[in-house]
């Protein structure tokens, strides 16, 4: 690789690498003023009240219209597992 080539890719290389640092570090700010909303949705996905919501759509209790993902059995699960391969992955507690 002859010099202005090996520069020219290293340069690439910075590039992107300050771009997904740049996008990381974003994430990593949302992430930590969201945490205190990922635990109110813990706590009620782990709480009596979830059981009865999802009984009331179980029944047709529920309006039709309304969004309801939080009462699937594996959406919230789905997404905290997820939660949990990141955290691990990037070593956050």
């Amino acid at each position: 690789m002859e010099q202005i080539e090996r520069i020219r890719h290293m340069e690439e290389l910075l590039d992107e690498t300050e771009k997904v640092v740049q996008d990381l570090s974003v994430a990593i700010e949302r992430y930590e003023k969201i945490k205190d909303k990922i635990n109110e949705l813990v706590s009620y996905y782990e709480s009596p009240l979830w059981m009865e919501d999802y009984r009331d759509d179980e029944k047709g209790k529920l309006p039709k219209n309304l969004k309801r993902g939080v009462l699937s059995e594996d959406a919230v699960y789905n997404l905290l597992s997820e939660l949990k391969n990141i955290e691990d992955k990037i070593g956050i507690i």
